[in-house]
């Protein structure tokens, strides 16, 4: 049964924004109550949280699945919708968030580390929110806006001070085991440790973290033996430590063909290690065969400039003057390394000449990105006519009509923003029809008419009462 796992596909979906309420009060004795309609409440947020006590990701494996909760509709009387419900993926320290490309998103590093992988949609906006002056009584919401959805990729470095590298069986699990109070599974067969393991040391007033990575063979750069996910939880360490067998009976191994193969490995890797401070220990001395070795092949690895330390993880020999060099090495690590503020902001200005959208014509069609235009037309009921004239208000206001006439748009020209295409009638300039925006000349024209026949239909009323004879013209 698979117990650990460093790396899944995420298949995330914020929640939905809730739909504004259009409702207008009416209550006894309380005429032109005016509008009343709540927003609706914002899609919950799918947010990645760093947790000390998370060391795998296990769960997301079996459940590769994860949504939050939608926000509710607005009521009338101004009862605004409840927001969904945001789902916190509790994530080990060391976790790099990529996309489906490749490309980095977030390096989540620290307990309690927060990353919104996928944002839920606003809440729309109830026609009481859109009331203004010369709107006094909207008849129309926007609706909300969709949540995002995502697939990422979620990879674990483990996050170590040291890591203990070197062919399979060469003691890297005893030795852990020796130094620290890790207890890795531990067999006389390669590839034993198929997971990293972590253990915590205290030397010379210096608390750090040691790695236990799995084996690593020829080829692993390139993948071979699943190097590649070995060699990953290698790059956040300070330190790194050969371990190397001094007691092998394979053929054509001893440590200083080991120690050149490791390096090379180490050296192609997509992320280069050559700059890490390294130590070489020569594991298994308790042998007496060991012991010979280590003597001889000594003085060829410190002409080599190498801190050379012969040890045996079962009587402990060596272990002493290993972990105070260890720790002299972290704490220079660690003194070099700048003190990082646990935020940062990052001001990006945006450009002065930036219009916040852009117009491309492809395909005889003129085609409108923008955050805030695809927004709005996501917000838009289309079904509702003052609801289209809004959004007709805000993209004149915004400049997009300005801009399509600017890139030589005609009148019945196909303008596409997001997923809705339709027909440019504009009404900017001269040679265009007057009148407000996300008003219809017709209808007010039509309203005109309806309200001299109110008035009309009134002074005959009135004047049948009153006993007045009435003569009506009628046109020819």
């Amino acid at each position: 049964m698979t117990t650990f796992v460093d790396r899944v596909v995420l298949h995330v979906a914020a929640g939905d924004g809730g739909h504004g309420c259009a409702s207008v009060r009416r209550e006894k004795f309380k005429p032109l109550g005016g509008p009343d309609g709540a927003d609706g409440g914002h899609g919950g947020d799918v947010v990645l949280v760093v947790e000390h006590n998370v060391t795998t990701l296990l769960d997301y494996h079996f459940h590769p699945h994860q949504k939050a909760t939608s926000g509710k509709p607005g009521a009338g009387d101004m009862r605004t919708g409840a927001s969904g419900d945001t789902v916190e993926l509790p994530v080990p320290n060391g976790t790099v968030v990529l996309d489906t490309d490749g490309n980095v998103l977030a390096d989540l590093v620290g307990e309690g580390t927060r990353y919104i992988v996928a944002r839920g949609g606003r809440g729309g906006l109830g026609n009481a929110s859109l009331a203004t002056t010369k709107r006094k009584a909207p008849g129309f919401a926007l609706l909300g806006e969709p949540g995002q959805s995502a697939d990422v990729v979620l990879e674990l470095k483990s996050v170590a001070d040291a890591a203990l590298v070197g062919f399979p069986s060469a003691g890297k699990s005893s030795l852990i085991a020796a130094l620290s109070a890790a207890r890795p599974k531990i067999a006389d067969y390669p590839f034993t440790t198929l997971i990293p393991n972590l253990g915590v040391v205290q030397a010379a007033g210096t608390t750090f973290t040691i790695a236990d990575v799995p084996g690593l063979i020829p080829g692993a750069s390139e993948g071979k033996g699943l190097g590649l996910s070995f060699l990953r939880h290698v790059e956040r360490c300070s330190v790194l430590v050969h371990v190397l067998d001094c007691a092998t009976f394979e053929p054509g191994r001893d440590p200083l063909t080991d120690l050149d193969v490791i390096e090379a490995e180490l050296e192609q890797y997509q992320t280069s290690l050559s700059d890490r401070p390294r130590l070489v220990v020569l594991n298994k001395v308790d042998i007496p065969e060991g012991r010979d070795l280590a003597d001889i092949v000594t003085p060829d690895l410190e002409a080599r400039g190498y801190q050379v330390f012969a040890v045996s993880a079962v009587s402990h020999a060596g272990l002493k003057e290993l972990l105070y060099a260890l720790a002299t090495l972290i704490k220079q690590d660690r003194a070099a390394k700048p003190v990082e503020e646990s935020t940062r902001i990052v001001l990006r200005p945006t450009a002065v000449d930036d219009l916040g959208f852009t117009v491309d014509l492809e395909d005889e069609v003129y085609v409108v990105r923008g955050a805030k235009p695809e927004r709005w037309v996501t917000q838009t009921d289309f079904g509702n006519e003052e609801a289209t004239g809004y959004l007709a208000d805000r993209l004149a206001r915004l400049g997009v009509e300005k801009e399509l006439a600017a890139q030589g748009a005609n009148p019945g020209d196909a303008v596409a923003i997001g997923d809705v295409v339709f027909d440019w009638q504009p009404t900017l300039g001269e040679e265009f029809s007057s009148g407000m925006r996300g008003q219809d000349a017709r209808l007010e024209n039509d309203d005109r008419v309806r309200a001299g026949e109110r008035r009309v239909l009134k002074d005959i009323r009135r004047a049948e009462r009153l006993g007045i004879p009435i003569h009506i013209e009628e046109d020819e």
